[in-house]
């Protein structure tokens, strides 16, 4: 490739993010650039008193229908699309009146941004950019000879070139950027098709794409020889893609994936009503924990799994405060995420250079309809988010007995924790503590088995008389398709079961539960998470 270099002698600025503009407009015409310019960009380079020629100059006609027409021209996309050494080319522009257009610099109308603020159907449809992706998409086909900017953050790497190769741009920069125009609108586009698609409520559209702006490269993926990116999408949701980190290590893949499952589980636990600690290992919860404020709730559920919790995740449903700062530092862990924290709580934390500190501003609520993505080779699998709650599900009694007051509080508490296990998933909970968690087994069984000596060891560690899945209750993230997992439950000590029936077997299950004098609710609701 070789870089030739194209001198910039006429630049086009179209932008509604006017960051940087007059400085950028100012430095071009500085190196002689003659700047182009429409409706409020324009007039905002002519305030800075800058000369500036209005876009109509170039197209022999006005804007019109409320600026929907105004680049949509000959005399512009002939200026971005001809080729500058095609001699057919160069005599059309003259025998036309075209003038070339050696810089393109213009980011879109704000769509994901009135889509974000709740606008009307209206107010979205209008700020659709026609115009500007024409003239990106134009400007990046015609690298050789054009360069384009869609972003102010690329003025300087200009700027730059400019003064480095006497007013000229080289190819590496113009194919670089060209690279950079194309992904944008690619993810412009999928904003509003999937903008459009929620609005006309399509389960399943012809074409689903799916685009995102990036957060940060990161040093490697799952394994340090996987590559990996973090992208932000226009989805708002609080989390660690929204989260401000105030201190400690770059986030790394692993991190980010795990933060994010630790702050979705949390999600289930209402701030206003009760105080909740989450703390996640490898994307499954290990301790899970209500209590009236954070540092009890954190022991509590610290005392699940300690050894698991190690180098975990820590996820907070209130302001991280000083007391749940100190208890949390006492052993190794890799983040904390919280909505916000205090002062001191921050100094503490302080004190672990490599403890990253997140605060996310709000929680994810869970109800909130949206959709998740995965890849399989050849493909993309998409899906409505698992919104479902227990306290929006009819729960039936399958049993002679029903549960307790004090059952039924520790039955939901152990189904919104499950929810978030990985299947096949059982929780044991015991006063809104997990006692035992077993997670992603091929067989339900065997996870109720690990869940159960899960809680032995932790019994054997605190010196316990005996595990505190003594007097708890269970929750299955699927039916039991056999008896055999809920006689291990029933054999580690529970006494109310919670899960969503449904199998052919449900009469067996219902009978070995009565045989054992539990209790046993019906959600109707699975919750799988693969």
């Amino acid at each position: 490739m070789t870089d030739h270099p194209r001198r910039v002698t006429r630049a086009l600025l179209s932008v509604s993010d006017k960051t940087g503009l007059i400085e950028f407009a100012r430095a071009l015409a500085t190196h002689g650039v003659e700047l182009v310019s429409t409706g409020g960009t324009a007039k905002a380079i002519a305030a800075a008193g800058l000369a500036v020629k209005d876009v109509s100059e170039l197209t022999g006609f006005p804007e019109m229908m409320d600026g929907r027409v105004k680049t949509l021209h000959p005399g512009v996309h002939g200026g971005l699309l001809a080729i500058r050494d095609n001699a057919e080319h160069a005599e059309a522009m003259k025998a036309h009146g075209i003038a070339p257009i050696d810089l393109l610099v213009v980011n879109l109308y704000p769509f994901e941004a009135t889509v974000d603020k709740g606008a009307g159907f209206e107010e979205c449809i209008e700020n659709i950019d026609i115009g500007g992706p024409a003239m990106i998409r134009a400007a990046a086909k015609n690298h050789d000879d054009v360069a384009v900017v869609v972003e102010a953050q690329d003025y300087q790497a200009v700027l730059d070139e400019l003064a480095a190769n006497g007013g000229a741009t080289t190819l590496t920069l113009r194919r670089r950027l060209a690279a950079k125009a194309y992904a944008r609108t690619a993810a412009y586009d999928a904003a509003i098709s999937n903008w459009f698609a929620a609005e006309l409520r399509t389960e399943a559209p012809d074409f689903r794409a799916v685009g995102g702006r990036l957060i940060q490269a990161l040093r490697y993926g799952e394994n340090p020889h996987q590559t990996a990116a973090f992208y932000r999408t226009p989805d708002k949701r609080p989390g660690v893609a929204t989260a401000r980190q105030l201190q400690g290590k770059e986030l790394s893949y692993n991190n980010i994936n795990d933060t994010d499952a630790a702050y979705e589980c949390l999600g289930e636990f209402d701030a206003a009503r009760t105080a909740a600690v989450v703390i996640v290992k490898h994307a499954n919860p290990c301790g899970v924990a209500e209590g009236p404020d954070l540092v009890s709730a954190y022991a509590k559920a610290l005392a699940c799994d300690s050894t698991s919790a190690f180098g975990g995740i820590v996820a907070l449903n209130r302001t991280l405060d000083a007391d749940a700062a100190r208890a949390i530092t006492e052993i190794f862990t890799e983040v904390i995420i919280a909505p916000d924290a205090t002062d001191e709580a921050i100094a503490i934390v302080a004190t672990k250079k490599n403890l990253r500190l997140l605060l996310a501003g709000a929680l994810p609520d869970p109800r909130t309809v949206g959709l998740t993505a995965k890849t399989v080779a050849g493909g993309l699998l998409v899906q409505s988010r698992d919104n479902a709650v227990v306290d929006g599900m009819t729960l039936k009694v399958a049993t002679r007995r029903a549960p307790t007051d004090a059952e039924m509080r520790d039955l939901k508490f152990a189904f919104r924790v499950a929810k978030h296990v990985k299947s096949n998933s059982i929780v044991y909970a015991r006063d809104l503590a997990t006692v035992g968690i077993g997670a992603g087994q091929m067989s339900r069984v065997d996870s109720a088995r690990i869940a159960a000596r899960k809680a032995q060891d932790a019994a054997d560690e605190l010196k316990l008389a005996a595990p505190k899945t003594r007097g708890s209750v269970v929750a299955s993230d699927a039916f039991f398709p056999f008896a055999d997992g809920l006689l291990v439950a029933i054999e580690a000590g529970a006494t109310a079961v919670i899960q969503p029936g449904g199998s052919i077997r449900d009469d067996e299950v219902i009978k070995a539960a009565d045989d054992a004098g539990i209790a046993m609710v019906f959600t109707g609701v699975r919750h799988f998470r693969h």
